[in-house]
């Protein structure tokens, strides 16, 4: 053991006559723990969020669309060939997009309506059993086994039934404003669906206004012949859209666009990171404060030990073997606070995660329990920072300690 760190552990040590100096050690210690396990547990809750929120888009939202400027097109085989041979493209569903509106029998609803090709699904699932598989197995099966019947089959998000008072078995109407020409203007057209099915994602935007049908029907109502709204693209990783959205733009060009789902919520995502950042900011200075206590307690200690500085001095040790004991101080506090707030952060989090004793009310948020993703980059990162910090609170004492002159440190301490 080099000597330095021998005499930092014993100027520690809560035997020595100061003993309130170790004291004051051991609170900037807890500070120390205390703000790291909050860093990595409020982190922690809010890349779960974040997880959580991408999660949910995706399970009802495709990665990214691709579109033609102007309007629909009908070439949309042609694209859709092409984008499947590129490479990251794991499925493709062309689609037609529009606003409707649903009656009931007991009300009247504005919807997004949305006709997907079921025969289009692809033996590569992308949709992990989530929302959007269970509406393209739902419809496609059931085509399979109505042929024959005259009405058409539509899902409908869960609030957006509750709205209309309908469940599956329930019969509706839609009414799209793509209608005929006639005398008297533009007479809407209307069709008889059933329902037969719902679907909830836990975010009321997509509940309260999402309705599925197949694509062919969808055509139909909305006088569109063989053409689609666009083409949904899924991909083997969400983290690389915007590469694999520029391959797609070298192989199809202008008038085509592509929009993936980062562009399409920006908004949400990139708050969601505006916060992330601001949460580390505010619980970083809970460290800052705990560094303030480390340097306070090492002038403290400089001040009690210029004798033992001193002869150490006069011993022949270096400003620079001065320095490390004091750095080395410093260095042990924040290093156990670390330590132990990283242990209980990492067991804060497994609590809640696991237990989900915190809920949250489901009519305010998209989850019913607070989500937890705890990443080991965070944890490294959080670690790093609060030793670098340590470190830095601790230079000033430091260099202060070699600056005490060992006469005058004999002779009047």
């Amino acid at each position: 053991m080099l000597f330095e760190s021998f005499i930092a552990k014993r100027y520690l040590s809560f035997k020595q006559k100061q003993a309130f100096i170790s004291i004051i050690a051991l609170l900037s210690t807890g500070g120390v723990a205390l703000g790291v396990m909050a860093l990595i547990t409020v982190i922690a809750v809010m890349t779960g969020v974040e997880k959580e929120m991408k999660r949910k888009i995706l399970g009802i939202d495709p990665h990214m669309i691709v579109m033609k400027q102007g309007g629909g097109f009908s070439e949309y085989n042609k694209i859709n060939a092409i984008l499947q041979k590129t490479e990251g493209v794991i499925s493709t569903n062309p689609f037609v997009y529009s606003q409707v509106m649903l009656k009931a029998s007991a009300g009247v609803s504005g919807s997004i309506l949305k006709g997907i090709g079921a025969e289009y699904t692809t033996s590569k699932d992308p949709f992990k059993k989530n929302n959007l598989h269970k509406i393209f197995l739902k419809l496609s099966t059931y085509k399979s086994e109505t042929e024959k019947q005259v009405i058409p089959g539509i899902i409908l998000g869960k609030q957006l039934a509750d709205n209309l008072k309908v469940s599956s078995g329930n019969t509706i109407y839609i009414i799209s404003q793509k209608g005929m020409i006639s005398p008297i203007g533009i007479v809407p057209s209307m069709k008889r669906f059933k329902v037969i099915d719902t679907f909830k994602t836990g975010m009321y935007y997509y509940d309260e206004s999402l309705s599925y049908i197949l694509l062919k029907d969808a055509q139909k109502i909305m006088r569109m012949k063989d053409t689609v709204t666009g083409i949904a693209v899924w991909t083997d990783d969400i983290y690389s859209v915007e590469k694999i959205s520029e391959k797609i733009m070298s192989e199809i060009k202008h008038p085509y666009w592509v929009q993936n789902f980062l562009n399409t919520h920006q908004d949400l995502f990139s708050a969601l990171k505006l916060e992330k950042t601001a949460m580390f900011i505010i619980l970083m200075l809970i460290v800052l404060v705990a560094a303030f206590n480390i340097a306070s307690s090492l002038i403290m200690m400089v001040m009690k030990k210029k004798r033992d500085i001193g002869i150490l001095k006069a011993m022949g040790a270096t400003n620079r073997s001065i320095k490390k004991i004091f750095i080395f101080n410093g260095l042990a506090i924040g290093f156990t606070g670390t330590v132990i707030g990283v242990i209980s952060g990492s067991v804060l989090c497994f609590l809640i995660k696991h237990y989900k004793f915190i809920e949250l009310p489901k009519n305010v948020y998209p989850f019913s329990t607070i989500p937890v993703a705890l990443n080991f980059t965070d944890v490294l990162f959080i670690a790093f920072s609060t030793i670098l910090i340590c470190f830095f609170a601790s230079l000033y004492p430091a260099h202060q300690a070699t600056k005490i002159d060992p006469v005058e440190a004999i002779r009047y301490e």
